[in-house]
């Protein structure tokens, strides 16, 4: 029987803010595992890690993940996109395996504080709607940009929109449309579409709203997950007693 749904983990080499950030420990085990974990607890059977690295390939391959192949390091840059890399393992795995997936579950490392369930849930959404090009998880935030503005060359006011006065940005954020941002929870992308376009997301993309979480960027990021697991605990916990 075709499984459909594979979850895909990118892991690059060659981070310049936190080195080897993601295999970094987080409470005793590298930061690219924790996706792994949220992916196999979710029940996803197979989980692809993209990296151009050998060692991360060893550790990916330790906990769970597939490496089938090493990214070129053309695309496994800073400036490197993600549109770049899914192509990339997609067409590895339409000219290699028997069936490609339809359903390519993104799960950055950063952000390791995954509950298993939201990525079930994500996945029901996508399978059930045809129309669909992609799901992108997202939190609501609390301040409303709308009530933002910008300064010109002489410190004057300029509000973001035409019709965003001084007066306006200055009512109640309850009379601004709801923002939502965009989070690492979960992406998910259709080989049918990445594969017959030059982007990732389409024109119809599906908000998937989450509770916001902690994401890592910096060494200070990984004390404080740490904490945060430590006094918390994780869902994800019971993959790393296994």
């Amino acid at each position: 029987m075709k499984n459909d749904v594979i979850a895909i983990v990118p892991a690059r080499s060659g981070s310049k803010g936190v080195p080897n950030k993601n295999i970094k420990q987080l409470c005793g085990h590298p930061l690219l595992a924790w996706s792994i974990a949220a992916a196999k607890l979710s029940g996803i059977e197979r989980v692809i890690v993209s990296t151009d690295s050998e060692d991360y390939a060893n550790i990916a391959i330790k906990y769970g993940g597939e490496v089938p192949f090493l990214r070129s390091k053309d695309i496994s840059s800073d400036s490197s996109t993600c549109f770049e890399f899914m192509r990339h393992a997609m067409d590895w795995c339409e000219e290699n395996d028997s069936d490609l997936p339809e359903y390519w579950v993104h799960l950055r490392p950063t952000t390791p504080l995954r509950d298993p369930n939201l990525i079930q849930k994500a996945v029901r959404i996508i399978k059930e709607s045809d129309s669909l090009d992609s799901l992108r998880s997202a939190h609501e935030v609390p301040e409303s940009p709308f009530k933002w503005f910008l300064k010109d060359d002489n410190n004057m006011f300029e509000g973001l929109r035409e019709d965003l006065s001084p007066e306006k940005v200055n009512e109640p954020r309850q009379n601004f449309p709801k923002v939502f941002n965009p989070n690492g929870h979960i992406d998910i992308v259709k080989a049918s579409h990445v594969l017959n376009s030059s982007n990732l997301h389409g024109d119809k993309m599906f908000v998937f709203v989450t509770p916001n979480t902690s994401e890592i960027d910096t060494s200070d990021d990984f004390e404080y997950i740490e904490y945060q697991i430590d006094k918390e605990g994780s869902p994800l916990s019971s993959f790393f007693k296994a």
